[in-house]
């Protein structure tokens, strides 16, 4: 385990120095460390878990990022997925891999990245494991708790489909990266810097949604992920994503159609929600949560998403795990 928040007590060696360092560095961003195990704290309804792993060269490239950024986007890719479940994060863990080349600050200040994050998505570092390889490598493992528990199963037909937030910015600015630009600083923010919708999650499920996904595979590709759980058919108007700012911007700079890029793109870590034909309490939603709601496309009986322009299918392609 990676140590009690300030005053770990550890025995000798060059590892446990860094434990020590890194929970100094966490300082209340932490909770009570030091033993193999951590105690998930309680909480109403029900357990959840998910792990996420971020890998350097697959997730991430570190001449893209600053170590605070791995760490924040890494655990927010796990936290994301207890907003899909409209959880009250309980506390994470980081199974930590450290390059060879990294130097003692650079391991501490992903760790502090990590715990910025938890401590905006109002949760704390309960421990994990340090070690070497290859690349930086983070599996960040998040404990909370489901008052009512969402899934990708539930949606009924003649719910509405809904997003949280904006679409498109995480894919222009890897796209420009990959391209040798450095993106607009709005794009860079929307990628290195996303955040997790945690209490928009929960404020919905409070008021009916039927079900719920979070974007990181891509738009397309989640919505059939939905589909296929609830055994429904999702109809998609690509005119109503909401597009990030700046999105069509550099959409159009390369000559890119940015509704499809924003429909293709992943790693979002926005919400995907049915919610019954007659909410209409998108304005209610952000005022409550600060997030927008946007209103894409409606659940209908069959299989699979359409994703319509003008009421015709466009073909969109997703990000595919390559294992």
């Amino acid at each position: 385990m990676m140590g009690e928040s300030t005053a770990i007590m550890l025995g000798d060696g060059a590892e446990f120095d860094r434990v020590r360092e890194i929970a100094a560095a966490l300082g209340d961003r932490a909770g009570p460390l030091g033993d193999d195990t951590a105690a998930i704290p309680p909480g109403t309804g029900t357990l959840v878990v998910s792990t996420d792993v971020s890998v350097e060269g697959v997730h991430f490239r570190r001449d893209w990022l600053t170590c605070e950024e791995i760490g924040w986007r890494a655990t927010v890719a796990a936290l994301s997925d207890l907003a899909a479940a409209a959880a009250i994060p309980a506390g994470l863990v980081v199974a930590l891999t450290v390059p060879t080349d990294a130097t003692p600050d650079d391991t501490i200040a992903v760790m502090r990245g990590v715990g910025d994050a938890a401590r905006v998505s109002g949760t704390k570092v309960l421990g994990g494991d340090l070690s070497s390889g290859p690349a930086w490598s983070l599996a960040v493992t998040v404990f909370g708790h489901s008052a009512r528990l969402m899934s990708r199963r539930g949606a009924l037909p003649g719910d509405g489909v809904w997003v949280t937030g904006w679409l498109g910015g995480a894919h222009a600015a890897l796209r420009d990266w990959t391209a040798g630009r450095e993106p607009e600083p709005t794009l860079r923010e929307m990628f290195a810097k996303p955040l997790p919708r945690l209490a928009v999650a929960r404020w919905l499920a409070e008021r009916g949604a039927t079900s719920m996904i979070d974007l990181s595979d891509g738009f397309a590709g989640d919505a059939r992920h939905l589909a296929a759980a609830s055994d429904v058919r999702l109809e998609i108007d690509i005119g109503a994503l909401p597009l990030g700012a700046g999105v069509a911007e550099a959409a159009a700079a390369c000559g890119a159609d940015a509704a499809l890029d924003a429909a293709a793109g992943g790693e979002d870590y926005e919400l995907l929600v049915t919610l019954p034909a007659d909410f209409a309490a998108q304005d209610a939603c952000r005022l409550a949560t600060g997030v927008p709601l946007t209103r894409i496309g409606t659940v209908v009986r069959g299989h699979g998403s359409a994703v319509l322009r003008d009421g015709v299918a466009v073909n969109v392609r997703s990000f595919r795990h390559p294992v």
